[in-house]
């Protein structure tokens, strides 16, 4: 996490995914439920994999989630990821959730996690990431 002047802490990352979750993602608390969010945090890492990879990339591990916070309906969800590292076969990217609930002024920071893809060919067969 990075930090401004006003000590207020930053995203660490590229804005990759920014949507605004309804009732129908939520649970029966009225909280936005964690597999919507983590499908979300997938789609976000997985495009940037798969621009890293030049292609298919399969999901291979997800590392490290830490949900701190719960995401209320009608906020604004806001997904950064960053590259960590490129294996053989393998790209790892980190990834940081924000949000900024309806009647806050605030954003915070509500989910971190690593995830891990492989690159594969069209016949879902590990390859090499190129270079």
């Amino acid at each position: 996490m990075n930090a401004v002047d006003d000590n207020q802490p930053t995203p660490d990352g590229e804005l990759t995914l920014r949507l605004i979750p309804s009732r129908c993602d939520a649970n029966s608390h009225g909280d936005i439920s964690g597999g919507w969010v983590v499908a979300q945090m997938d789609l976000a890492a997985e495009s940037v994999a798969s621009q890293v990879a030049k292609g298919r990339i399969a999901t291979v591990a997800l590392e490290q989630v830490a949900f701190m916070s719960p995401i209320r309906i009608g906020a604004a969800v806001c997904f950064y990821t960053r590259l960590i590292d490129i294996g053989t076969s393998s790209i790892r990217i980190g990834i940081e959730v924000w949000s900024r609930n309806p009647k806050e002024d605030h954003r915070r920071k509500v989910v971190d996690a690593e995830f891990v893809y492989v690159a594969i060919d069209e016949s879902g067969r590990i390859r090499r990431v190129p270079r």
